[in-house]
């Protein structure tokens, strides 16, 4: 079977995940922010003007785009190469549905560590190799994995390599069939986001997954919720 990278796109207008340091579990690791990373932050972070997202997904800008913090309690940037090339920009209002998304979920699951991946350029525009990303409403996130039916983080640290990580159709990892897709954490997330975007004034516009996947997916127990929660998960894989 051809390998595929295991990616979600979400629109909020744009959400996306992929997925999961060599710990045998997901617990939260404790990861020093590097002073680089921290001046970038600062230097970059955004005004305090809203935002303004222009054109679509696929052929826009963003105006006063605000730089995602690297790590918080429970979420980390995956790549630091990306995120000081100026990849991790959102819309305001994406931004704050992410950052009360992991709040709410640091309660409902304490010892878990989320990965954000590729967000936008600072004035949004083309990033890529991706089709979208361009107004600063797309997001890419890490799909969360199991070891034996266990949460398992080692193969958090491979940074842009993530995206071609393959996966056959029962979400199994090619390369050890011990290590799987986390279908039903991935469907609580996205109701997390959904729920969160909401109060936002927005909401999930697309969720982008090889849809030979979607049977796994959905048989979840969140993902029978998402099923029926009306969040349109693509019918066809863009290539």
């Amino acid at each position: 079977m051809k390998p595929f990278s295991v990616i979600i796109l979400l629109l909020i207008t744009q959400v996306s995940w992929s997925q999961t340091h060599d710990n045998s579990d997901s617990t939260k690791a404790t990861i020093k922010i590097s002073s680089e990373i921290q001046a970038y932050y600062l230097d970059n972070k955004g005004n305090d003007l809203p935002s303004e997202s222009k054109g679509t997904v696929s052929n826009g800008e963003l105006v006063n785009g605000k730089l995602l913090p690297f790590k918080g309690n429970n979420y980390e940037y995956f790549s630091e190469e990306s995120y000081l090339a100026g990849r991790a920009f959102l819309n305001d209002k994406v931004l704050n549905t992410l950052l009360t998304s992991y709040s709410n979920l640091e309660n409902s699951l304490p010892n878990k560590l989320f990965y954000v991946m590729e967000c936008a350029n600072a004035h949004g525009g083309k990033l890529a190799p991706h089709r979208t990303h361009q107004n600063g409403t797309s997001v890419d996130f890490m799909m969360p994995l199991l070891k034996d039916g266990k949460p398992y983080s080692g193969l958090d640290t491979l940074g842009v390599n993530h995206y071609l990580l393959g996966f056959d159709n029962d979400g199994k990892y090619l390369k050890d069939k011990s290590i799987s897709i986390d279908f039903d954490l991935v469907a609580k997330h996205i109701l997390e986001l959904q729920s969160e975007a909401e109060l936002n004034g927005l909401k999930i516009k697309k969720v982008i997954i090889n849809t030979n996947l979607k049977d796994e997916l959905f048989s979840t127990p969140n993902g029978k919720k998402l099923k029926i929660s009306g969040v349109y998960v693509v019918k066809n894989f863009p290539h």
